[in-house]
């Protein structure tokens, strides 16, 4: 039975502490509208989109007014458009009315975002995956809505070091297209190891091809409410800073479970996952680094850092798995710099630099997010970046990500303005030294020898 104190404590993380669910996600299968005359399959998606997620927006809406329960965003993932357009698609600009196609089913359905212009290429591309990343720039610089993510490794397979050579480029051409936006195409990119089949957070949501013909999965988000919860044991032991994480996050996700189920019934679509992330917002007392000062550190960045997250991540985990069957998605907690007010506030301050926040990607749930590096980067450098960040997920068997923005023009010293949930960030200085040679080689590094488990 639930009792009036726990609908008050309900109620105050909603009010004061800034718990929201963050997405209903819908993802829906597109493997029904392949078709090799391209007219034809833009006109199957379009029609598949509207029809299976018609009534996603109002649902969300409902249920956030009926129960009080912020719903910030509602959401669209599909099959990855590699696989989508390969018969249809001989050029990147075919590829590109897929991206037309899918933004435009996006804001006449009322979503805030739609995920999926994607490729999985972890072992080797095709020739319609190679198009479609060739295509990406563009795509992103004429579309408002469309994500496009790019799995370019995996424990089992290593990490594809053509297809990460040349994304180097792709990033660097999307910034370039967008830079008169503070390149803000770039935001919208994501590169995986391990990507889950199953995420709702943008800019990486894709429906995986183990999924089901349509899917609800949520996402919901409570770095406040951990924050608040830990204020009220400063100086306790471990012991007492775990159970408190923990304990909050089983509440967290009980929101994220009950919102899940709702819309799952009402809308006819099987229930997938609730994916219980620290996701920040730029708003004061929403930030994943002011947990971390919480836990004991002056700012994040400073020594002691990677251990806290690392506790941090694994109690959001352990409360949330016993709140929900299915728990899924990435699930812990997210480090993105532009996003968290405490992370901008470190890296102003000097505490918190691109190769400390690297190796607190060990340990948490994402990876290199929403970082904004000089304009002048060269592409090698960022695929070397991109190559370190996976070689970490292929090794430790986890997700991980990396989000880099090269803002056109601007440098060390300068900032650049998103504005909303993704909010503002300093350019982070990138280590001068070269990987050129490293990064020119072909092939892929092999798979760890942990992965050969059959």
């Amino acid at each position: 039975m639930i009792n009036i104190s726990e609908v008050e404590e309900t109620n105050d993380m909603i009010e004061k502490e800034n718990l929201d669910v963050r997405t209903i996600t819908m993802g829906i299968s597109l493997f029904s509208c392949i078709d090799s005359d391209l007219d034809r399959l833009n006109a199957n998606v379009y029609k598949r989109i509207t029809t299976a997620a018609k009534d996603l927006v109002k649902t969300g809406e409902d249920i956030s007014r009926e129960y009080g329960i912020p719903i910030v965003n509602k959401r669209i993932s599909v099959t990855p458009i590699a696989m989508i357009g390969s018969a249809a698609c001989r050029k990147p600009e075919d590829f590109v009315t897929l991206a037309h196609t899918m933004d435009r089913a996006a804001k006449d359905v009322g979503v805030n975002l739609i995920g999926g212009y994607s490729a999985l290429v972890s072992k080797g591309m095709t020739a319609a995956d190679e198009l479609l990343i060739r295509s990406i720039p563009q795509a992103l610089a004429e579309t408002e809505r469309v994500c496009s993510s790019v799995n370019v490794g995996s424990t089992k397979t290593g990490i594809n070091m053509d297809a990460v050579r040349l994304i180097g480029q792709i990033i660097l051409e999307t910034a370039e297209r967008t830079k008169e936006r503070d390149s803000v195409g770039c935001m919208k990119f994501v590169v995986f190891c391990n990507a889950p089949d199953d995420n709702p957070f943008m800019a990486g949501a894709f429906h995986g091809v183990t999924e089901a013909d349509e899917i609800i999965n949520v996402g919901v988000s409570g770095p406040g409410v951990v924050k608040t919860a830990l204020e009220k044991v400063r100086g306790e032991s471990f012991e007492v800073l775990c159970e408190t994480i923990k304990k909050t996050a089983f509440k967290v996700t009980r929101v994220g479970q009950l919102v899940a189920k709702e819309a799952s019934q009402r809308l006819g679509v099987p229930f997938g996952i609730v994916d219980l992330s620290l996701a920040p917002t730029p708003a004061i007392g929403d930030s994943v680094a002011d947990i971390l000062c919480e836990i004991g550190l002056e700012h994040a960045g400073a020594p002691g850092t990677t251990a806290a997250l690392a506790l941090l991540n694994d109690q959001v985990k352990k409360g949330g798995i016993m709140a929900s069957s299915y728990v899924g998605g990435l699930s812990g907690a997210f480090i993105p710099v532009s996003e968290d007010q405490g992370m901008i506030d470190a890296v102003e301050a000097g505490a918190l630099t691109l190769e400390k926040l690297e190796a607190m990607t060990c340990v948490c749930s994402v990876g290199l997010d929403m970082i904004a590096i000089p304009g002048d980067t060269k592409a090698t450098t960022i695929s070397g970046i991109i190559a370190d960040e996976m070689a970490i997920g292929m090794i430790n068997q986890k997700t991980t990500a990396v989000r880099l923005i090269p803002a056109i023009g601007k440098t060390v010293g300068d900032k650049v303005e998103f504005g909303g949930l993704f909010g503002y960030a300093p350019i982070m200085p990138v280590n001068q030294f070269s990987c050129d040679a490293f990064v020119g080689r072909t092939g892929r590094i092999p798979a760890p020898i942990h992965s050969f488990k059959n």
